[in-house]
């Protein structure tokens, strides 16, 4: 599908589905920062740590009097945890949802966010411009910022990440075949990939199906469908799309997988999934923007060309969507310097701070930051521009914990159980049901 220039994509995130100059010195009193120590801890992914290390130098310039103590670390979750429940508070903490431990879900529950909604009348340090005034319409007010479903912004939107399924562009060239946009073209072409002993389907491990379950459940059933399933409503996952949108998955999973996924699909062993995309061993996999900069330096096929294109349509001509995950930066209520901790995240959002995580691919909701991309991050993004695809903000609401009830592992986890056989489609069913109807209980 011929795709459009990347001009005002970011603009067309909040437009389509979401539910809804340089950096001068200034003192801090300018600024609205403060003296001591502002601890930020960061998660390590794809984008890597370095960005953050130089956003804190730029901050620095701008406020010289606060000390920063940045963390950066890949298994951020597991490090803060012991930390928090030792009363120990970081004062930002840059990590958003959906990961496995759900440590920013916890926060959610207990409601121990700071309120960050003043921060959107703030002005960026360095900037005559609020914060709001930057951020593309749209990007807050949804689930992901307003996880209460009020007017207050408790999570700032940091980076917005297009995901769905990534493949070698080139390789299609190579071959002559078209990037299908329906279930039946997929299929087609992964009988045909199979006589070239090419698998269909991969995954880096089974949780990356977050951002394809989220997608192909509006594929299926629409918006409207989509939110009944992400808010729990009772027997959502008896319903006919429901059933479609499992039928369809565990035929990819047990019919269309590469061999080696589950034995890779683990915390060590996920990049060398993630490499048969690069070696032309398999056509798929779900992943997001922030794959071409993790593997920048792995070896790959002769004119190897990123890909990302949307979960397939049932019928053709339908709606088609990519699952935005947004990753946020936030503020336990707890932390010792609130002030310099809002101050802070409003920097992120200037000129400089924006230039320097676009570097590695991380781009943030800034009006008019999308006419700057180039090269394969451009190419990510014009997904958004082609026709007949909307944007959607993955991620479920945040409800009481309820012992024993991980939806994410009935439903994502569990595909690895399909591929072996061990989990038939009516067990994997009943699975999700039980436990998005346990939930549901605990959301009200």
């Amino acid at each position: 599908m011929k795709k459009k220039t990347t001009a005002g994509v970011v603009a067309l995130i909040a437009t389509a589905g979401l539910l809804s100059g340089c950096v001068s010195s200034s003192s801090p009193e300018e600024a609205g920062g403060s003296t001591g120590t502002l601890t930020v801890a960061a998660f390590e992914g794809g984008y890597g740590a370095d960005m953050y290390a130089e956003i804190v130098d730029a901050y620095q310039k701008v406020n010289p009097d606060v000390k920063v103590e940045l963390t950066t670390s890949k298994t951020l979750a597991q490090e803060l945890t012991p930390q928090v429940a030792a009363g120990d508070y970081p004062d930002v903490v840059l990590l958003g949802q959906g990961a496995k431990e759900g440590f920013t879900e916890g926060f959610i529950r207990d409601r121990g966010l700071e309120d960050l909604t003043a921060v959107l009348e703030k002005k960026v340090p360095g900037e005559d411009v609020t914060v709001g005034d930057k951020l593309t319409e749209g990007i807050v007010g949804n689930l992901n910022t307003n996880p209460y479903g009020d007017d207050k912004v408790y999570l700032m939107p940091m980076f917005a990440s297009p995901t769905g399924l990534v493949y070698n562009q080139g390789l299609f060239d190579e071959k002559g075949w078209e990037v299908p946009t329906t279930w039946d073209e997929l299929f087609t072409l992964g009988d045909e990939a199979k006589a070239d002993g090419i698998s269909l389907f991969t995954y880096p491990t089974a949780g990356y199906l977050d951002s394809y379950f989220f997608a192909l459940l509006a594929t299926v059933g629409g918006e409207d469908f989509y939110r009944d399933v992400v808010t729990y409503k009772k027997d959502v996952w008896r319903t006919p799309e429901a059933r479609e949108a499992l039928e369809l998955t565990a035929k990819l999973l047990t019919d269309y997988t590469a061999d080696t996924t589950v034995g890779w699909a683990n915390g060590q062993d996920f990049t060398k999934n993630q490499q048969t995309i690069l070696e032309d061993e398999v056509l798929f996999m779900p992943n997001g923007n922030w794959i071409a900069n993790e593997m920048k330096d792995a070896p790959r096929s002769d004119g190897f060309q990123w890909g990302l294109t949307p979960v397939p349509s049932v019928s053709a001509g339908d709606d088609r969507y990519l699952t935005t995950f947004i990753e946020n930066a936030w503020v336990p209520k707890e932390a010792k310097d609130k002030d310099s901790a809002k101050d802070f995240i409003a920097f992120l959002y200037s000129d400089e701070a924006a230039a320097i995580f676009a570097k590695t691919g991380a781009i943030q909701p800034i009006k008019g930051l999308a006419e700057t991309l180039s090269g394969d991050v451009a190419d990510f993004y014009s997904t958004y521009s082609e026709d007949g695809v909307r944007a959607l903000v993955g991620g479920f609401a945040a409800t009481e914990p309820v012992p024993g009830v991980d939806l994410k592992a009935a439903l994502f986890d569990s595909a690895n159980g399909v591929i072996s056989g061990s989990m038939t489609l009516d067990q994997w069913q009943d699975a999700v049901n039980e436990a998005s109807n346990k939930l549901a209980a605990a959301a009200k």
